[in-house]
């Protein structure tokens, strides 16, 4: 009715009945069907569990600072016998599900709910992957057995990025029930009808069949009153691989051996209590010769490309609560009354229980550093690709990513136009200014066979491999209480020898 009146001018279609009579409007869960919803309850005590409601503060009674009101609970509730929702027959499927990423489903959903999706989905729908994945997979299933004709969605651009590929790829692969994509918009301007915001979305239509399909590209886009865009588009024929792409299919490659393990993405705080400045650093800083060295520069994305405030972080990875309480004791008390108020009220146990810890430390990575007075970063989201050096010790944010390799000659090799056409061509993109994104399980992992120009070719990635090999051997045999400074080195003898 509001695409005829926008049309034409009058909402009425002219259509007697407006609505059929058969039964075509229900009303239900889109993707999860279950029996009943049930709050939980602690097994021993039989009391029902809640959780800090998200978003409650109260100031801190030493520090004064806003940290999550322990009193403002919701409810945690069990849903019984999860099950995917089953969908009435249809000729076309339409639709623009609900934006909302893979790591806001539990504040915006519940820890409830979405366990009882990813349950009754696994297997097809990867815990990492957006919720409008549910739909697409769903949608797919249908068309893929012949009960629905087509089907189209309007997405977060982010469908074309690895962790929500990994949806597509299983059905335009499928031999013996394939599925094409016969159109797709890979990025387009969008107003979001929630809060108004300017986004940008993807649009995708698959059908049964292998074919060729439309891809549309939008080439200049301008802003009209109400919000409304206008959009030049490019067309172009041929087989839409799962990335939206035509062309080589970059999205079947393979990391490389020599590779592995050698990047990530930086950590992961999990509270803001970590980051110190200036002075706060200083003053907590141990005096003692043989006191840990725990805070380090903190280097964000911004901070790789332009002159940023000083920021330093603690960083107690390898020590116990109790090694910290005793061997720098000031720290211990600054994290204690700034991080653990607001770990208490996380939902996953890892995070709340190791509150002096980063959240996501990047334990496996940090063998790799051991020996090297610098590595290579560059932002993961960037309208320019830069690559650079950072010197260590340092704590690089999750929106960095770190690559474990001091040579200046590898230094040549990703800044060159051949990795950085690669890395648009497999990386994603991010945001209203749709910059382009590093992914660095893709865009590095499976990119050249890097080596060292002093090395003869029989040897080539020997430098690189060695650190891989001496990662994974390290991670192999290290223990949580290893000690092992986030994106640090250390000369200490008996850190060399655990690692």
């Amino acid at each position: 009715f509001q695409w005829q009146h926008k049309t034409t001018g009058k909402a009425d279609t002219g259509d007697r009945p407006l609505l059929p009579k058969d039964r075509s409007i229900f009303e239900q869960d889109a993707v999860l069907a279950y029996d009943e919803r049930v709050p939980h309850r602690d097994p021993d005590s039989g009391e029902i569990l809640t959780v800090w409601d998200g978003h409650s503060t109260k100031p801190h009674p030493i520090t004064g600072k806003d940290v999550p009101d322990e009193s403002a609970r919701t409810t945690i509730f069990d849903y019984i016998n999860p099950r995917r929702a089953e969908w009435p027959k249809a000729d076309f499927i339409v639709g623009n599900p609900p934006f909302i990423g893979a790591s806001r489903m539990r504040d915006a959903l519940g820890d409830g709910y979405t366990e009882a999706l990813r349950q009754a989905w696994k297997g097809d729908v990867p815990e990492s992957a957006d919720l409008v994945m549910f739909w697409w997979s769903k949608a797919a299933t249908e068309t893929a057995q012949g009960r629905c004709q087509r089907f189209g969605f309007i997405t977060t651009n982010s469908i074309h990025q690895t962790f929500n590929r990994r949806v597509i790829e299983p059905f335009l692969a499928d031999a013996k029930n394939p599925l094409h994509l016969a159109y797709a918009i890979p990025d387009h301007p969008w107003i979001d009808s929630a809060d108004g915001a300017a986004v940008r979305i993807a649009m995708t239509v698959a059908a049964q069949g292998k074919a060729e399909g439309i891809l549309g590209k939008v080439t200049a886009e301008r802003l009209m009153e109400h919000g409304e865009n206008e959009v030049s588009l490019e067309r172009s024929m041929g087989v839409l691989a799962p990335n939206l792409q035509i062309g080589a299919d970059t999205t079947t490659v393979n990391a490389l051996e020599s590779n592995r393990r050698l990047s990530t993405m930086g950590v992961k705080l999990h509270g803001k209590g970590f980051l110190l400045n200036q002075k706060m650093a200083a003053d907590l800083r141990p005096h003692e010769a043989n006191s840990p060295m725990l805070i380090f520069r903190y280097v964000g994305s911004r901070g790789l490309v332009q002159d940023d405030k000083e920021l330093f972080a603690i960083d107690a990875f390898g020590l116990s609560e109790a090694q910290l309480r005793t061997q720098a004791p000031e720290i211990y008390q600054h994290l204690l009354g700034h991080v653990k108020p607001e770990r208490d009220q996380n939902r996953r146990d890892t995070y709340r229980l190791n509150w002096w810890i980063y959240g996501e430390a990047r334990a496996t990575f940090r063998p790799a550093l051991v020996g090297l007075k610098r590595m290579l970063c560059t932002p993961r989201t960037a309208k320019h690709r830069i690559f650079l050096f950072l010197d260590l010790p340092v704590v690089a944010e999750s929106e960095v990513v770190c690559i474990a390799c001091d040579d200046a000659y590898v230094l040549g090799i990703l800044a060159s136009t051949i990795h950085t056409v690669w890395a648009l061509e497999l990386g994603g993109r991010m945001g209203m200014g749709n910059d382009p994104r590093y992914n660095n399980s893709r865009c590095f992992a499976p990119s050249h066979s890097l080596r060292s120009k002093n090395l003869p070719s029989s040897s080539a990635s020997a430098t690189l491999a060695n650190a891989s090999t001496r990662t994974a051997s390290a991670s192999k045999n290290s223990t949580p209480t290893s000690r092992s400074p986030a994106f640090t080195t250390s000369s200490k003898k008996s850190v060399q020898a655990k690692l």
